[in-house]
């Protein structure tokens, strides 16, 4: 059992899998010592033929696989998507499609909150995943058999979850849903890291403007320092480095080395050196153009009664129709529903028809939940 290493070889594999109906594909990858994500492997498999795809073999160009996760006319099944279709997305400038997941498609077949790839093969594909080359080193060569079999394994039974999975959500009516939740993973915003939104995921210890000014010019920097010379943020500079010199801004190169773990190789370095330049851009920022901290979060007044009340009712729309709940509505969206807001996801789609219009219903007054021995029901109210 070999993996393809030669772009011939590739181009081959990939020819007739045009003409395909969908592929299942997953891939191996490294980011532990880099930003950018290391693709060592990939895994595709048709309807009939499989193969395990050597991206770090000398000499193979991608290309034949680019263009086929590209084709229009074939769709790509993943399970748990979002970081294989990062992957692609940096290689290719686009994201490929159309796209099928399958976690998703077993939270709409009630499968659970967000059922695993094992789960799922066992299940379904009645097979038994080997884990034991799960965190191997996929960078080394050469692969072993075990490690070619663990990975193709995560696409030749993929192929088996997708079609019983699809028949499910045919004899259901729902395969409309996935195209809606494809959304997300449809849009490039998801897989581009921007470096100056970079420092909205950290917490300062303080909000004035000039702080926030440094902090994020300061993170920006980091962001495209890691980026460029391919290493871990976290690697070059900590996140409580970066909060501590935002805080103090240092205005030396000695002040700047005095920072707790940073060291004067840092500081007295072209880091260092760029560093400072980042914050005196901060420093010298007019007033008018300094950022402001995101505003909290509005303050609602969900009555408790009223929130507990669409948990039970999310519960059992939930059972009745076979779905997970975590997929219908966020605690977040329960307590904005509660709270008499109405611009929310699960007031639109299939997730109205499910759970919403019942919930608004609820809220209103229009029907009530009763309990029917160990079942509970809805009743309408009558004046």
């Amino acid at each position: 059992m070999k993996p393809i290493t030669t772009t011939d070889e590739l181009a081959a594999f990939c020819k007739p899998l045009a003409k395909a109906e969908f592929i299942a594909v997953d891939t191996e990858f490294m980011r532990e010592r880099t930003y950018w994500p290391k693709l060592c492997l990939a895994q595709v498999a048709g309807p009939e033929d499989s193969a395990a795809i050597d991206a770090l073999a000398e000499g193979i160009d991608l290309a034949p696989l680019d263009e086929l996760m590209a084709n229009p006319k074939v769709l790509k099944v993943f399970h748990a998507a979002r970081q294989d279709l990062e992957i692609f997305y940096l290689r290719m400038t686009q994201v490929p499609q159309p796209l099928f997941d399958t976690q998703v498609a077993a939270m709409v077949c009630g499968h659970g909150e967000a059922a695993s790839y094992e789960s799922l093969a066992t299940k379904l594909a009645k097979a038994k995943i080997d884990k034991s080359s799960r965190f191997t080193d996929w960078s080394r060569r050469p692969l072993s058999e075990r490690q070619i079999t663990y990975a193709l394994s995560d696409v030749t039974h993929l192929r088996v979850v997708y079609e019983k999975l699809k028949h499910q959500l045919e004899k259901s009516g729902r395969l409309a849903w996935i195209t809606e939740e494809m959304a997300v993973l449809n849009d490039p915003a998801t897989y581009r890291a921007d470096p100056e939104q970079a420092w909205r995921r950290l917490k300062p210890r303080g909000s004035s403007p000039r702080l926030l000014a440094i902090l994020k010019e300061s993170a920006a920097w980091r962001e495209r320092t890691a980026q460029r010379i391919d290493i871990p943020r976290q690697r070059l500079l900590r996140d409580e480095q970066l909060l501590e010199i935002a805080s103090h801004a240092p205005k030396t190169i000695e002040e700047l080395g005095m920072t707790r773990g940073l060291g004067r190789g840092f500081a007295e370095g072209w880091q260092g050196r760029e560093l400072m330049e980042a914050i005196e851009r901060a420093r010298s920022l007019p007033e008018s153009e300094l950022p402001a901290r995101d505003k909290p979060t509005e303050q609602l007044r969900a009555p408790g009664a009223v929130v507990d009340l669409l948990r039970t009712l999310l519960r059992l729309k939930a059972e009745q129709a076979g779905v997970a709940g975590r997929l219908v509505a966020s605690a977040d969206e329960l307590d904005r529903l509660a709270a008499g807001k109405r611009d929310l996801p699960v007031l639109k789609g299939w997730r109205r028809e499910v759970f919403g219009a019942d919930a608004v219903d609820l809220i209103e007054g229009r029907v009530s939940l009763a309990l029917a021995g160990d079942q509970a029901r809805l009743i309408p109210v009558t004046s």
